[in-house]
């Protein structure tokens, strides 16, 4: 098939009409195929498109502030979290959700004071989530409380003790305890979870380092 008649008929998948569900079409193709930011800018033009004060517009735009992160823009994704949040379409987990994404959008842009503000809001509606724990341990880190990294990775875990990530960052908690077997030992246990995914990469590397020598 050329190159030509693939974009055609992904093209075509969609509905060409100037509508939210349209726009909400090309966004899921493009999350699909990797292209967050053309993603994000479609969920903000999906919400655009609705009456004010319909909830949908709320939840596209929480879902645009997502894809905006996935894209590396942290301070697009403030903006649409921020407009989704200060509507009334989120709901329950929907806004636990949306205040997780706005807090790593505050931590990707060095503002450690929101991102903590807006996770320990989160966690009213998100408490068992475990990524919200494990973003909480390593934003805590960041935050040079290693007391609360420790115990919060320790709550991650229980909720997902096989996740490879979560393994990884209580490996890297352990390490910067000085708690070297346990380190090990976590990140052992993320290569064997996770072996060729992020968490389990990153614990090889991790684990490597380590086990090199160290130089005199």
């Amino acid at each position: 098939m050329s190159l030509l008649l693939a974009a055609l008929l992904a093209s075509a998948a969609c509905p060409s009409a100037a509508t939210a569900e349209a726009a909400v079409c090309v966004a899921l193709e493009a999350q699909k195929g990797g292209r967050f930011a053309e993603a994000a800018a479609a969920f903000e033009t999906g919400a655009g498109r609705v009456k004010p004060g319909d909830p949908k517009a709320d939840r596209m735009l929480a879902a645009a502030g997502n894809m905006w992160i996935a894209a590396g823009e942290p301070g697009k994704a403030a903006l649409a979290l921020d407009k989704a949040l200060g509507g009334s379409g989120l709901l329950a987990d929907q806004r636990g959700l949306a205040l997780i994404d706005r807090a790593r959008a505050a931590e990707a842009r060095n503002d450690l004071k929101t991102a903590r503000a807006k996770l320990t809001e989160a966690m009213a509606s998100a408490g068992e989530d475990p990524f919200a724990w494990y973003f909480s341990a390593a934003l805590a880190v960041r935050e040079n409380d290693l007391k609360r990294a420790e115990a919060d990775i320790l709550k991650a875990l229980t909720l997902a003790p096989g996740d490879g990530a979560i393994l990884f960052e209580a490996g890297h908690i352990a390490q910067l305890n000085g708690d070297e077997p346990r380190a090990r030992g976590l990140f052992q246990r993320a290569i064997a979870a996770d072996p060729k995914g992020p968490g389990g990469i990153a614990a090889k590397k991790a684990l490597d380092l380590l086990a090199a020598p160290t130089a005199k």
